[in-house]
């Protein structure tokens, strides 16, 4: 399979080449709902960039973290403000390839279907049922590139899957190290009817940017992994409605658990 060699520019001025792609390992971290803003690295560059198919959701954040060299940027734009179905997820991941990501860690607020799966879990998932419609999910479209066709058999990078769930070990968190996840093209929750689908689909989990985004990390050859956390049962799993206010909330103390994981999955990738 041909990889692609996205150019990447900075806003306003001429193109520059990939040359930002290092020897060394940079790590993406890709925040969802809830992770806007990353407290943690120490911030070096914010850069507004855009590619061949447009503009990422946000600026790049280059820094250090952990002796790390990461790249950070937010999925739905900041402030949160781009709908799961309306993300140039292929600016987005063509952005981080340009700016010399080697790694990906995608974190994701879902709903839990799995009766382990409770509000304020951590995740991290194994498979993927891919329910979106409509959206740009391939670089080889015969388009932008040639037809090729990739293995999907295990959608997220095996290696970085057992980083993320060896430092939840050494964290002491309780986390869940199965899921399958169920992308569906939102922004509305689904109905107690479109749970049960899932559920007997055998997904345990719900959310909205899972996919195409796992699909194109592997176009590019950029192993991929999420962090998922649960922020509310899905529809029919619990008596109670599902409220924003309380999905915040999940989300206010919950996050902190996920940056901890990723820091300390940092030194080990």
């Amino acid at each position: 399979m041909t990889t692609p060699s996205p150019s990447i520019s900075e806003q306003g001025t001429s193109e520059q080449g990939t040359s930002e792609q290092t020897a060394h390992n940079r790590i993406a971290i890709i925040g969802g709902t809830g992770l806007t803003e990353l407290s943690g690295p120490d911030i070096t560059e914010v850069r507004s960039v855009t590619t061949e198919l447009g503009e990422p959701s946000s600026p790049l954040s280059f820094g250090e973290w952990q002796g790390r060299d990461v790249v950070f940027f937010a999925r739905h734009g900041h402030p949160h403000k781009v709908p799961p179905h309306r993300i140039n997820y292929r600016a987005n991941l063509l952005a981080l390839q340009a700016a010399g990501a080697t790694h990906i860690i995608a974190v994701n607020a879902v709903g839990g279907i799995h009766a382990e799966m409770d509000s304020g879990k951590v995740v991290i998932p194994h498979q993927v049922v891919d329910y979106t419609w409509g959206r740009e999910s391939t670089f080889f479209d015969g388009e932008f590139r040639p037809l090729e066709h990739i293995d999907l058999t295990h959608p997220y990078d095996e290696s970085l899957r057992g980083v993320l769930i060896q430092a939840a070990k050494r964290c002491g968190q309780s986390i869940s190290d199965f899921g399958v996840y169920a992308a569906t093209q939102g922004p509305r929750l689904e109905t107690i009817a479109e749970i049960n689908r899932l559920e007997r689909d055998g997904c345990d989990l719900v959310g909205m940017t899972g996919m195409p985004e796992a699909a194109l990390a592997r176009e590019l050859n950029i192993p991929y992994a999420s962090i998922c956390l649960v922020v509310n049962p899905a529809a029919g799993k619990s008596d109670d409605l599902i409220t924003m206010d309380e999905i915040r909330a999940v989300i206010e103390s919950g996050m902190g658990e996920v940056r901890d994981l990723i820091a300390n999955a940092l030194p080990s990738i």
